[in-house]
């Protein structure tokens, strides 16, 4: 066998890098929203402003399940709006009234405590991580048009990979091995 360094041709090159550039970044873009769910976390985006300025809008929060009999002052909990409600509302625990099975809680920048208490029952689970302007770029990647938007980079890449394989003389290549 005859193996010959040959010099990539500068658009091979060029195409080349940019489809792996490409899939690096929807990589490191899709990693922290998809590995921590692995372990059992749940990811949610924090649209109002109840919780500033330690957990501001747009921040992606990391939730894990936990007892709701464990949770204490303080301690920064996520739970449904309602019953039958979907929204999910983050506050802060302060009572928490374990006989009764339920929470008192407040927003930081709410001046009083929620009028309601929060059920077990609607309890989902602590907040463990807060990263601000995170959920923002979360949301584009859970929605309709930013799932498109990730399958159209990923068919770009393999594009581009295939037509720096294709410059490169890649049938040529088979045909010779």
């Amino acid at each position: 066998m005859d193996k010959k360094k040959t010099k990539k041709r500068p658009v091979a090159a060029v195409c080349s890098s940019l489809g792996t550039v490409l899939l690096i970044m929807l990589v490191v873009a899709c990693l922290p929203l998809t590995v921590p769910r692995v372990f059992g976390y749940q990811l949610y985006t924090v649209v109002s402003g109840s919780m500033e300025p330690a957990i501001p809008v747009g921040s992606l929060l990391y939730i894990q399940s936990a007892q709701p009999e464990n949770m204490v002052p303080d301690d920064v909990i996520a739970f449904y709006g309602g019953r039958d409600s979907t929204a999910v509302i983050t506050h802060r625990v302060v009572e928490n009234r374990e006989f009764m099975g339920e929470f008192i809680t407040k927003g930081d920048a709410n001046e009083k405590e929620d009028m309601e208490p929060v059920s077990y029952d609607n309890f989902i689970g602590k907040v463990r991580l807060a990263i601000p302007a995170a959920g923002k770029a979360a949301q584009v990647f859970s929605d309709t048009p930013g799932k498109i938007a990730a399958a159209g980079l990923i068919v770009l890449a393999v594009f581009l990979h295939g037509a720096a394989w294709k410059l490169e003389g890649g049938e040529d290549r088979d045909e010779n091995r």
